[in-house]
């Protein structure tokens, strides 16, 4: 199957054609070129930037990834809010819920986002640092039970507690990306962790130790190892200035930007449940009976929208949800350049989603 997307603004290149084959890129071309293609869309001179990858994500609209289903309802929603690849996310549950929420098949369908792996948040977590998580689930790190884990493509780890630094060598040697978050860990357990194979920071600044001038901590061992950085950018999460600083300190290479949306995300404001536990959304915060907050309302493309009104340039916010976290994972997406898979979403020039594509 070819496709040609015609008249797009594409991000530092200006106004350009672009030809697709078999789901991949195949070329770039001047916008008016008149070629012969299975489907042809017109952009009509909009931005087009690659579609969105939401890495941290455990649900919206009254369904939850520890549902045990509605993963294809849920990639519907996503891929209509400009997300093209998502990574279901669990919470930390007994095991038998977590396999029960892996057992979901992950093949999708048209009009909805590709979902190639899970990224399992806990139980390998820390009691103090748990958030809005349950802690009569948490559990030390068992590398005999995350050899059961379906396509673990992302694992958050506290790397403080016993066993740790072990199960981070060997899940990260088996190719999954550990993340260290709901974590007390100090700068030099953090090193340690970052050399034993971990790549990121889960919800940066929230659950785990801030960044002070003689304890820096995990931030400022992700920073000094060259590790990735997971940002909340919804404005309830951390303080817009500190979205900007965290850009500064990262960059766009090493920034992503995720959603860590729940249930109630796209829902009225009220009372609704996330792992066995509570929360009330008000005001567009989630929080759990003692103010914790409990994950975000907010979608992945909005988060953009408000990282550019902190400050941070428009095509590096785009990047961040899109270029980034494939390149941290490994993956063949969030780039528009020969090769790469043809996942678009196409924007106005008032970051308004115009549309999602999938070829």
């Amino acid at each position: 199957m070819t496709a040609l997307i015609k008249n797009a603004r594409l991000p530092g290149g200006g106004y350009k054609s672009i030809l697709i084959e078999n789901g991949l890129i195949a070329d770039i071309l001047a916008a008016d070129t008149d070629i012969t293609a299975d489907r042809v869309y017109d952009a009509k001179g909009n931005y087009v930037y690659p579609g969105l990858i939401d890495i941290h994500s455990h649900g919206c609209i009254g369904i939850d990834t520890m549902d045990g289903e509605g993963l294809s309802e849920l990639a519907k929603e996503y891929f209509r809010h400009g997300v093209t690849t998502w990574y279901p996310t669990t919470m930390t549950e007994s095991y038998e819920r977590i396999r029960k929420a892996m057992a979901q098949p992950l093949e999708r369908g048209e009009g909805e986002a590709r979902t190639p792996g899970y990224h399992y948040e806990g139980p390998f977590i820390n009691k103090k640092f748990k958030g809005a998580q349950n802690e009569a689930y948490i559990v030390v790190p068992d590398l005999d039970e995350y050899k059961n884990y379906v396509n673990p493509a992302v694992v958050t780890v506290a790397p403080e507690v016993d066993g740790a630094i072990d199960f981070i060598r060997e899940a990260a040697a088996n190719g999954t990306c550990i993340a260290l978050g709901h974590t007390e860990c100090d700068f030099d357990t953090a090193m340690a962790a970052f050399a034993a194979g971990a790549k990121c920071l889960t919800h940066t600044c929230n659950a785990m130790p801030q960044m002070m001038h003689r304890a820096p901590g995990p931030i400022g061992a992700a920073m000094m190892s060259g590790a990735y950085a997971q940002v909340i950018s919804d404005g309830l999460h951390m303080h817009p200035a500190m979205v900007n600083a965290l850009y500064r300190m990262f960059g766009r290479e090493k920034m992503v930007l995720i959603s860590d949306s729940i249930r109630a995300c796209g829902l009225p404001e009220g009372e609704y449940e996330l792992g066995g536990q509570m929360f009330t959304v008000k005001d567009g915060a989630a929080r759990i009976a003692n103010g914790s907050l409990a994950g975000s309302t907010t979608p992945l493309f909005e988060c953009v929208r408000r990282a550019i009104s902190f400050g941070i340039p428009r095509e590096d916010a785009f990047a961040m949800a899109s270029e980034t976290p494939a390149a941290m994972l490994g993956i063949n997406k969030g780039k528009i350049e020969v090769g790469y898979a043809a996942e678009f979403i196409v924007c106005s020039e008032e970051n308004e989603l115009l549309d999602t594509l999938i070829y």
